[in-house]
This record gives C-alpha cells, structure tokens and sequence, in this order.
C-alpha cells in the first residue's frame, strides 16, 4: 500500500468514526433527562460538522493526489 493510500484509509477512518458519533450523539438525545438531550443534539450538529470538514479535506487531498498521479 503506498502512501497516498494510506492517507485515504485515514481519511476514512476518521469519516467512519465521526458518524458513529453521530449515532451515539443521536442516542443521547432520547436518553430520560434534559442534560442528555442538550448534549446530544449539541454532539450531533458537531459530528455533521466535522464529518463535512473530514470529507473536505479528502476530495481536496485525493484531487491533489490525482493530479500528482499517485492514484
């Protein structure tokens, strides 16, 4: 595996894991208590927001390793 894709199994990775904190965010907001809801709904508009900027970063990087020829 070169390096260009291991930068890419990277960015994956990182998607992956901010969508299962989506996922466990999203849960909080149904859990009994108005602490939890706050938290939760407050956990799920970070994770969208860190997932876009994941996603950002690697169509930027993956163009540049395009142009470059590495993939």
């Amino acid at each position: 595996m070169n390096k260009a894709k291991f930068v890419m199994f990277i960015y994956a990775l990182a998607a992956i894991l901010s969508m299962i904190s989506i996922g466990f965010a999203f849960s909080l907001v149904f859990m009994t208590g108005p602490k939890y809801e706050t938290t939760g709904w407050i956990g799920v508009i970070l994770g969208v927001i860190v997932m876009c900027g994941i996603f950002g970063m690697a169509f930027k990087t993956k163009r540049k390793f395009r142009d470059q020829g590495l993939l």
